[in-house]
């Protein structure tokens, strides 16, 4: 789930998909038995891979734009736009590449990442081979990274001007007022609009399955017989949607906070079960400022620190906070500690800081970073893009209103701000949309997946993963128990890393389902008028 921005853009034009999926029934041969969409797509893949065989990827200097330290090189891969149609427009997609810095002999091939999303890039992914957590993976593997489709360099995908995507202060009332959803509604129009107007017909072939068919490419391009992937977030569901159509070109797979993937939960009924689960991750971290009022003074009990940031909620709309920072700003920021324990304690300093009157900690907290805004931008549009083509949406406001009215009851803290993020999909200019694919295989029809979560996370909630432990036959499932954090792989859980390094390096998983302790909770750091600085966003890209 990405953080919420403000929709604009004039203009529409409507634009028709016309793919549909086909049913898995995939074995484990060397070819893939069975492709995404109709017999057009399925030559148009094959075609595609076997072209993106002969001609590789030159790996060269990458762009400064990249900001990639040696010894990563860069490359593009082309691949259809629209595979129904390879010979027509292609898209060159960027990708990044660490070599392995083990014996040839040790050489395990390519190790592939995506980070999730939809909308996020993996091209940092190899600078990652360089830290001493990673030596061992980065002694076997080429440690590959990618932008998917519209991220990017990758065909820049761009829905609005990129200023209004950081236009601050703004405001997220508790309870949208009838006026407030009204103009949310406008916002949404104006942005599905925009989407439309930017893209025009491109814009249909921006989804799921489009990801799983490139993914395909790339590893054709890169000359791997079977793809090793470790897809995070978002990057669970299209790697195991690609797992159920390429069942013979898996290696080994790693998918980490895993999404569910039952059709019926995408994406708007799975964007309700994730603000449910926001809800209690919101609760978590109240819990923990509580039990650390000697040193926040924010409320001794849960109840009281929501109190605390209610008053500062209310503030921020009377006086933005450096003229920047609103309620809409604030919750933005307070959404992380919902994704990340590193979030806890710079959160609660910047709180307590603001409430005892010095602003700067929770300016430099939670200020749009204008400098990253077409970053964001554009992340925003290829993530409305995908999650709007990829399946049927409620085009009823009514719908909506009631479902986020119910939910906000019992969930108030990310219920509307995840419906305002949404709402483009039930205004979309894509008439006919795509059907979920059955993410499903049969035993032995691929290697055993191994599959990580952390049992209170909420981007992607654990029945989730559970549910894909069902689907993905002979998976296996590491649960990191009492713990929320999103990203669970090299968080410094050993337990977790030591299971996915095995994996990874021998091909073994475990013989039955492992539970982890968690990590313990963040200690308390500063005091609480220090200033702080911006942390970054979790290592994954926010999930819908």
């Amino acid at each position: 789930m990405r953080a919420a921005a403000l929709y604009g853009v004039l203009g529409a034009l409507a634009v028709t998909a016309t793919l549909t999926v086909a049913p898995a029934t995939g074995t484990a041969g060397g070819t893939a038995t069975g492709t995404p969409g109709g017999d057009a797509e399925a030559r148009g893949v094959a075609l595609a891979a076997r072209r993106a065989a002969a001609r590789g990827i030159t790996f060269g200097a990458c762009p400064e734009a990249e900001r990639l330290p040696a010894p990563v090189r860069c490359g593009t891969v082309l691949v259809p736009l629209d595979y129904a149609r390879p010979d027509g427009r292609r898209i060159p997609l960027t990708v990044s590449r660490a070599p392995a810095t083990g014996p040839r002999a040790r050489h395990q091939g390519a190790l592939v990442y995506n980070p999730g999303g939809p909308g996020g890039s993996g091209m940092r992914f190899p600078a990652r081979a360089g830290e001493p957590e990673y030596h061992r993976l980065a002694a076997a593997y080429d440690f590959v990274g990618y932008a998917p489709r519209g991220v990017g360099r990758s065909g820049a995908l761009s829905c609005q001007d990129p200023a209004e995507a950081v236009r601050a202060p703004t405001v997220s009332p508790a309870r949208p007022s009838a006026e407030y959803k009204r103009d949310r509604i406008r916002h949404a129009r104006r942005y599905a609009a925009g989407c439309a107007r930017s893209a025009g017909r491109d814009l249909a072939h921006f989804h799921t399955l489009n990801n799983a068919r490139d993914l395909e490419v790339l590893r054709a391009a890169l000359g791997e017989r079977r793809l090793t992937f470790l897809g995070a977030s978002y990057g669970t569901y299209f790697g195991a949607v690609y797992a159920t159509y390429f069942p013979g070109r898996v290696r080994r797979m790693v998918l980490d906070s895993v999404v569910n993937p039952e059709p019926d939960r995408i994406w708007y009924r799975g964007n309700l079960d994730q603000s449910l689960a926001f809800e209690s991750r919101w609760a978590d971290w109240r819990a923990w400022v509580a039990e650390h009022h000697d040193v926040y003074r924010l409320g001794r009990t849960p109840a009281r620190v929501l109190a605390s940031y209610q008053e500062a909620r209310q503030r921020l709309d009377r006086a933005p906070a450096g003229r920047t920072v609103g309620s809409g700003e604030l919750h933005a920021a307070f959404l992380r500690v919902a994704y990340h324990d590193a979030h806890w304690a710079p959160g609660a300093r910047a709180l307590a800081a603001y409430l005892r009157g010095d602003a700067r900690p929770l300016i430099a907290l939670a200020a749009p970073d204008r400098r990253r805004a077409a970053e964001e931008e554009n992340g925003t549009a290829v993530y409305t893009a995908v999650e709007c083509n990829d399946a049927p949406w409620p085009t009823d406001w009514s719908t909506w209103d009631r479902d986020h009215t119910e939910l906000a009851r019992r969930a108030p803290f990310e219920t509307w701000e995840n419906a305002w993020l949404n709402l483009p999909c039930a205004y979309w200019p894509v008439t006919r949309r795509q059907r979920p694919a059955d993410v499903r295989t049969a035993p032995g029809a691929l290697p055993p997946v191994l599959l990580v979560a952390a049992e209170r996370d909420a981007a992607t909630p654990y029945a989730g993963a559970l549910r894909m432990r069902d689907r993905l036959a002979g998976s296996r499932l590491v649960t990191e128990r009492g713990a929320g954090s999103h990203g669970v792989f090299g968080g410094g859980n050993a337990c977790v890393d030591r299971r996915v390094e095995t994996y990874l390096l021998t091909g073994r998983a475990p013989a039955r389902d492992v539970s982890c302790a968690g990590r313990p909770a963040p200690v308390p750091t500063g005091a609480a008028t220090r200033e702080i600085r911006r942390l970054p966003d979790p290592l994954l890209t926010r999930m819908p």
